[in-house]
C-alpha cells in the first residue's frame, strides 16, 4: 500500500470541504439538533417520572454513541459519493491505484469527519445538559472503537453495493442505520425484544456496546468478555466488507458495467 496514494485520496476530500462550506455545515447541524431533541427530551422525562432514574445519560448518551457510529458510516460512503456525483471514479482507477489504497483513504476521511462530530456532540451535550463521559475515562475507548469499526463495515458494504448497482441506488444506503437501531438495543435492553430479534441482536457489534454501556450507568462491572465479542465481529465485518468491495469492483470491471456506470442506471 503506498501512503501517498492513500494521501491523495485524502486530500481529494479536504479540498472538497475547504472549498465548499455547505459540505461542512451539515458535520454540525444535524448533530446539534439531534442532541438537543434528545436533551430536552430526556429533562423531560427526568421531571415526570418517579423512578428516580436519570434519563440523560441513558438516552442522551446512547444517542451521542449512536450518532458517532453513523457519522462514522456517513463519512465512508460520502467520500465516495462525492466521487460518484462528480464522475471522477472512473479517472482514479486509470491510474495505478489500489482498491486497497481507495477503501484506506476512504476510512481515514470517514475518521475525520466523524470525530469531528463527536468533538461538537460531546461540548454541545455537556455544555447543555451536562452530560460528561469523561467520569468514564480510558474505558470508553474500546466501546468507541467497536462502533468505529462497526460504521467504516457498513460505510463500505454501502458502498458495494452503489458500485454494483449505480448511483441511483444510494437510497438503499441512508435507513441502513435505522433499519439496525431496533435490532442493536440502543435505548433498550436486548432482553425485552421478541427472541427471532435477539437472536439477530447476537450478530450486531453495536448489541454489546449498548448493553455494556447501560451495564456501565447502573453501576455494574464493565462486561469486557461480551464487549470482546462484539469486537471480534465488527473486525470481522470489516474485513467481509472490504472484501466485497474489491469483489464488486472486479465483477464491474470484467463486466464493463463500470464504464456504463450512470445516474440513471440502476442494472
Amino acid at each position: 500500500m503506498n501512503p501517498s496514494r492513500v494521501g491523495a485520496i485524502v486530500l481529494r476530500q479536504l479540498f472538497l470541504y475547504r472549498g465548499s462550506p455547505q459540505r461542512i455545515l451539515p458535520i454540525f447541524a444535524w448533530v446539534a439538533v439531534d442532541i438537543a431533541l434528545w436533551g430536552f427530551i430526556s429533562r423531560y422525562l427526568n421531571t415526570v417520572g418517579r423512578t428516580g432514574m436519570n434519563f440523560v445519560p441513558t438516552l442522551l448518551g446512547a444517542v451521542l454513541l449512536w450518532d458517532f457510529l453513523t457519522r462514522v458510516m456517513q463519512g465512508v460512503t460520502m467520500a465516495f459519493f462525492e466521487d460518484v456525483w462528480s464522475r471522477n471514479f472512473l479517472n482514479f482507477f486509470a491510474t495505478p491505484l489500489r482498491i486497497s489504497e481507495y477503501l484506506a483513504g476512504l476510512v481515514i476521511t470517514g475518521v475525520g469527519t466523524s470525530l469531528i462530530g463527536l468533538g461538537v456532540m460531546v461540548v454541545i451535550a455537556r455544555a447543555a445538559f451536562g452530560l460528561s463521559f469523561l467520569a468514564y475515562g480510558a474505558a470508553l475507548a474500546p466501546f468507541l472503537l467497536v462502533l468505529f469499526l462497526t460504521g467504516v463495515a457498513l460505510g463500505v458494504f454501502g458502498a458495494a453495493i452503489v458500485l454494483r448497482l449505480g448511483p441511483a441506488s444510494e437510497w438503499l444506503i441512508w435507513p441502513i442505520p435505522t433499519l439496525v437501531s431496533p435490532f442493536a438495543g440502543v435505548f433498550y435492553p436486548v432482553s425485552i425484544l421478541p427472541g427471532w430479534m435477539q437472536a439477530i441482536s447476537k450478530g450486531l457489534p453495536p448489541a454489546y456496546v449498548f448493553e455494556g454501556m447501560r451495564a456501565i450507568i447502573a453501576g455494574k462491572p464493565a462486561p469486557w468478555d461480551r464487549l470482546a465479542i462484539g469486537g471480534g465481529l465488527a473486525v470481522l465485518y470489516v474485513a467481509a466488507a472490504c472484501l466485497t468491495f474489491a469483489w464488486v469492483y472486479r465483477y464491474a470491471i470484467r463486466t464493463g458495467l463500470i464504464a456504463r456506470y450512470s445516474a440513471e442506471s440502476v442494472s
